[in-house]
């Protein structure tokens, strides 16, 4: 059993490692008629996840947060290995934060020998993120309706910085009638604009300088917009620009699309959402933004 931060005041979150134990906790709090948020987390928790945990803990009695880093959605030559783990970093946060549960389980309990059930939403699965990401929706979706069936809660919080990982848990939801409701929270972003992200942490000296050009090139694209521009290749193009103009910036994918389908913008759109990947060094970052036709 990991170590266990101890709240100075009040009751210190409590760890739960096993799929039964937890459920088990759930059909307690269930008993007395308690409301449950999930905040479903890869740990390396920054401000972005404990607005989401501030999100649960205003709307419901309970909050879980799952810290659970989740081989299927990275790829062969992705950094699973390399990814940040910071238990103690994160149990700290969660405990200041009053997060009720947090569910750790083995990644042997999650995927045991022969496990051969996965879950494909096909709608939003092979676009943008999953063009250049084969089969990382797939252990996205999969992972999150464990922790579904497992926590079983009223509302789960995810944020809009992975704005088609939301809408695809939205489908999802929706299509297999899961009584849960998912909670779209704004991104939250570092004093220079920056996306907070987990892999923020790989950035070092000028990488993280140059790394604001995410955000630069959004804030170009809501500018021609609301100057008039429905020129949406040209805005495109000079968001590419300046990514490529950039000290170590490659861009993977600069597209402006429907924020409903994420296909091309029609003319029944409102809005538009502008969204980019780019590495940074050897750093993958994505952002987003919406922006209102006017």
């Amino acid at each position: 059993m990991r170590s266990m931060s101890v709240r100075k005041s009040g009751k210190a979150t409590e760890v739960v490692e096993s799929v039964e134990e937890m459920r088990g906790r759930v059909a307690g709090l269930r008993s007395s008629l308690r409301t449950i948020g999930l905040v479903p987390t890869m740990g390396a928790l920054h401000e972005g996840h404990l607005s989401l945990i501030r999100a649960a803990r205003r709307e419901c009695e309970v909050v879980v947060v799952s810290l659970f880093v989740n081989r299927p959605q990275f790829g062969p030559a992705e950094d699973y290995d390399l990814y940040p783990r910071t238990w103690e970093e994160d149990l700290a946060h969660c405990n200041s934060e009053q997060v009720d549960l947090v569910f750790s389980p083995p990644e042997k309990m999650i995927y045991p020998a022969g496990f051969s059930t996965w879950v494909d939403v096909e709608r939003f699965s092979t676009v943008l993120e999953g063009a250049f990401r084969p089969d990382h929706f797939r252990g996205v979706s999969t992972i999150v309706t464990q922790l579904f069936n497992v926590v079983t809660p009223d509302c789960a919080y995810f944020g809009q910085k992975d704005y088609q990982q939301m809408l695809l848990i939205q489908t999802m939801v929706k299509d297999l009638h899961i009584p849960i409701e998912i909670r779209a929270c704004p991104i939250i972003r570092e004093s220079d604009g920056l996306a907070c992200s987990s892999r923020n942490r790989y950035l070092k000296g000028q990488d993280r300088q140059c790394a604001v050009v995410l955000y630069r090139v959004l804030q170009l694209a809501q500018q021609r917009v609301g100057d008039g521009c429905r020129d949406f290749g040209k805005i495109c193009y000079e968001m590419n620009e300046m990514i490529e103009t950039t000290p170590n910036c490659e861009t993977e994918y600069v597209e402006i699309v429907s924020p409903e389908t994420l296909q091309p913008v029609s003319p029944r759109d409102e809005s538009v959402l502008a969204v980019v990947a780019v590495r940074v060094g050897s750093t993958r970052l994505i952002d987003n933004q919406r922006i209102h036709l006017g």
